[in-house]
């Protein structure tokens, strides 16, 4: 499980889930708790701190929740880590993947159900200045079918290729 701490102090630091399917949850105080997500599950926390000067941190990220043993990039917040599939800077590029996410919520969607590749896609036309392509409902029901038929250790990889008993590689 990937545990998340989001924190809440009024003007000065605000830690939030965005969107993702919490599958655990524990309430620390009035300011912070601790959420859970399943493997394979995909989230996004929003983080923005201020001192008495201004904005010091604007910051989204979307992570996919790693299982055991696969390999993570760490972050605040986050343990143990997660796999980065959208992570920008700076308060312009955060209120548009937050548009991004809005896109994808209107047409339906849950935006932890779409592809893990569009996030990944969103991430790299936003971090140069472009709009990303919309997410569309041939998009994604491609991506669930995709999941559906070629069900691989993780969400967006193609499985292992297994060879059958005596062949060499």
């Amino acid at each position: 499980m990937t545990l998340v701490e989001p924190t809440f102090h009024r003007r000065k630091i605000e830690h939030w889930i965005r969107f993702g399917r919490k599958s655990y949850e524990r309430i620390i105080d009035r300011r912070r708790s601790v959420v859970g997500f399943a493997p394979d599950s995909t989230f996004a926390i929003v983080r923005w701190a201020a001192s008495d000067y201004g904005t010091v941190v604007s910051r989204i990220d979307i992570l996919l929740a790693v299982r055991r043993g696969e390999p993570f990039q760490t972050l605040p917040f986050v343990r143990p880590g997660g796999d980065i599939l959208l992570r920008l800077d700076g308060w312009p590029k955060v209120q548009r993947a937050l548009v991004a996410i809005d896109a994808v919520e209107t047409l339906g969607i849950d935006p932890a159900d779409a592809s893990p590749d569009y996030w990944r896609h969103a991430h790299n036309r936003l971090t140069v200045g472009l709009e990303p392509n919309p997410y569309t409902s041939e998009r994604h029901a491609a991506w669930m079918n995709r999941r559906r038929v070629s069900p691989g250790p993780r969400s967006g990889e193609d499985a292992p290729v297994r060879r059958p008993e005596g062949l060499a590689p």
